[in-house]
């Protein structure tokens, strides 16, 4: 039996996304197909060949497992040509490093404003002259662009020259923190450490396994040399009571946060799957805030359920069915849902009151922070299913003991909404 490579194994999430942009026929695919050594993309010299977004997951020494996403034309024309450049300006937001594909030797109006917008994104690039053996850049645009910080390469992936120098650009422009350098839980804990994770067991916990955030949180405790006891929410006191010592830490599923809550000691920290997820796919202090707003919610007002994947629904879906009754139930009903799935977010987000995310345990932390950047843009509070079913349960206070930041950017965005003066984010820890 072949064994896979276990990196090859790694999550599409957990990998840098490099995504190539450019005009229709300006060498993308044949670029994509030289940096990765194999005909992946179909290549042909009618412009408009590549009309989806194409991904390829691959080991690019050093950076680490990547995927490469090879896009249709921005200059692409028709109908049927918007919907493309549509989908290929999707891609800006959750890519960790552009390659901007220039031939001809020149940059016209439309890379320059490629560039512009990964700019205003604060995604880092590369400028890649391609077709060199055709033409290549004028010596002065290369000294122009070096003057303004940008990196730029000389190809020909036709021929296979300069791809090695293109690599080591791209090398020193990708994301200096790095995608391994994330923890889950693991800054939390230490060697030794008990950690209690409960795990309910329903419709919604895939048959003979655990879904994807518990077992990354159960891997980041074994890497920092501590130990995960996994019990159902009705053996959680006998569990407690039958240890020598408090755990670390108590980690649950945001759906039985209010039992575990009661259930657990409170010089027990406790916190749940989402929440932990919120800080390594996003912003946990911009979603602690976004959280703070619910209580802003009333009769009438729209509130968009966003789900990073496209799942079946069950009968009692989280994001569909129980996020929706509880925030009703909070808001004293009159609550308009809208759910999207997948990559499929609003540009325009004014219509809503309110986003709820889901834990984005299939995206990464770069596509999860471009959707909280556009709330933001747009002055659209956003918080994710764990902080949103915490504070519908009266116990986010209780779920973000371990993040005192996030605690006390929740409380002050919650004194703005009730008038409630924030309270000094230990001060429930401690009582």
């Amino acid at each position: 039996m072949n064994f896979p490579d276990s990196l090859q194994d790694t999550p599409k999430s957990l990998r840098l996304h490099i995504g190539l942009f450019g005009r229709r026929n300006s060498g993308k695919s044949t670029l994509m197909n030289a940096l990765i050594g194999q005909a992946i993309s179909i290549v042909s010299a009618h412009p408009g060949t590549t009309t989806d977004p194409v991904e390829k997951a691959f080991e690019l020494a050093p950076l680490g497992p990547v995927v490469f996403i090879d896009t249709a034309g921005l200059d692409d024309v028709g109908e049927l040509g918007a919907l493309r450049v549509e989908r290929t300006r999707a891609v800006l937001d959750r890519v960790d490093l552009a390659l901007v594909v220039a031939d001809d030797g020149q940059l016209g109006d439309l890379e320059r404003e490629l560039i512009a917008a990964l700019r205003a994104r604060r995604a880092p690039f590369v400028v890649v002259f391609n077709k060199a053996d055709l033409r290549e850049p004028a010596r002065a645009l290369l000294q122009d662009l070096a003057a303004d910080g940008v990196e730029a390469a000389v190809v020909s992936a036709t021929r296979g020259e300069g791809i090695a120098a293109l690599k080591e650009a791209m090398i020193r422009e990708a994301p200096e923190s790095g995608l391994d350098d994330a923890r889950l839980i693991g800054d939390l804990i230490g060697p030794g450490d008990v950690v209690v994770l409960v795990v309910p067991i329903d419709l919604g916990a895939p048959k003979g396994r655990l879904i994807l955030p518990q077992v990354q949180t159960l891997r980041d405790i074994l890497d920092s040399d501590a130990a995960g006891l996994t019990v159902k929410e009705s053996e959680l006191p006998a569990m407690l009571a039958r240890l020598a010592a408090p755990p670390r830490l108590v980690v649950c599923d945001s759906q039985v946060v209010l039992k575990v809550a009661a259930d657990t000691p409170r010089e027990i920290p406790l916190t749940t799957f989402s929440i932990l997820m919120a800080r390594f796919k996003g912003d946990a202090i911009g979603f602690a805030e976004g959280a703070g707003a619910i209580s802003l919610l009333k009769p009438g007002d729209r509130v968009l359920i966003a789900e990073a994947c496209s799942h079946h629904p069950l009968a009692d879906d989280i994001g569909r069915i129980k996020i929706p009754r509880w925030l009703r139930q909070f808001a004293g009903g009159g609550l308009e849902f809208e759910v999207k799935s997948g990559r499929d977010f609003p540009e325009d987000l004014a219509p809503y009151a309110l986003i709820v995310q889901c834990g984005g345990c299939t995206v990464t932390r770069r596509q999860m922070l471009a959707r909280q950047y556009r709330a933001a843009r747009q002055g659209v509070p956003m918080t994710n299913y764990g902080m949103a079913i915490s504070v519908a349960q009266g116990v986010l206070d209780r779920s973000l003991q371990c993040f005192p930041a996030a605690l006390d950017a929740y409380r002050r965005a919650r004194g703005k909404s009730t008038g409630i003066p924030a309270r000094n984010p230990g001060a429930e820890a401690t009582a």
